[in-house]
């Protein structure tokens, strides 16, 4: 079975370094042309896959120009753009009424403060750092997802469950220059190896260091298997 190396820092450090060995072209997967589309498409990508995203942004861009093309869209009509999403009802309403606020009160613009895409429907705090890391080149902190919250506990980085908590402690392990690196590394690795269900602990570049590991000497420790 793997371990833990010393304390939480050296282990943060070494995955990091592990998974950009492994990973070195890793980067968001959502594709989007300005900062507007990029808001939407994460709106859109709650409890979804970016591929399925990806898919319906593809006419919903084509579509709608600007985010007053938004906001004064129909409700219905929207929803039915994106109906292929979960939760297209509840996301149709947040693109319009964050629009209608982008219109209003930011002269078109998305904005580039946490406290002001906070502000807008639909968008939390993991949402906004998305924004600003990749529509407005700011890292105020690390973009916690399933794959970060599910890697970063697995690999004994943190013991806390909430994506706030778990962002403040990879704030406090991580250097800044690699905050908006390690989600990437954490996604591309959870989707490849360490999978929710099934992780590939054998094909696994982090096995030896990682204490919730399935393998000791090669061999399944869930079922006995060698692998």
């Amino acid at each position: 079975m793997g371990t833990r190396l010393d304390s939480p820092a050296d282990q943060a450090a070494e995955v990091v370094d592990r998974l950009a060995e492994a990973y070195p072209d890793s980067t968001i997967s959502l594709r989007f042309s300005d900062r507007l589309e990029l808001l939407i498409a994460v709106i859109l990508s709650a409890q979804c896959t970016d591929e399925r995203v990806n898919a319906v942004t593809e006419d919903l861009f084509a579509k709608y120009d600007g985010p007053e093309d938004y906001a004064t869209a129909d409700q219905e009509e929207l929803a039915e753009d994106i109906s292929s999403i979960t939760y297209y009802n509840n996301k149709a309403g947040y693109i319009r009424e964050a629009c209608e606020i982008i219109a209003a009160e930011h002269d078109g613009e998305v904005p580039d403060t946490m406290a002001e895409l906070t502000d807008l429907p639909g968008v939390g705090r993991k949402t906004a750092n998305v924004v600003l890391q990749h529509g407005h080149q700011l890292v105020e902190g690390v973009v916690v997802d399933t794959h970060v919250q599910r890697l970063t506990r697995r690999l004994g980085i943190t013991e806390e469950h909430t994506p706030e908590r778990i962002e403040r402690e990879l704030m406090d392990l991580l250097p800044r220059e690699r905050w908006q690196a390690f989600t990437h590394l954490c996604i591309s690795h959870g989707r490849a190896t360490c999978t929710a269900r099934n992780p590939d602990c054998a094909g696994c570049v982090l096995e030896d260091v990682c204490p919730s590991s399935k393998l000791d000497n090669g061999v399944d420790l869930a079922s006995g298997e060698a692998w």
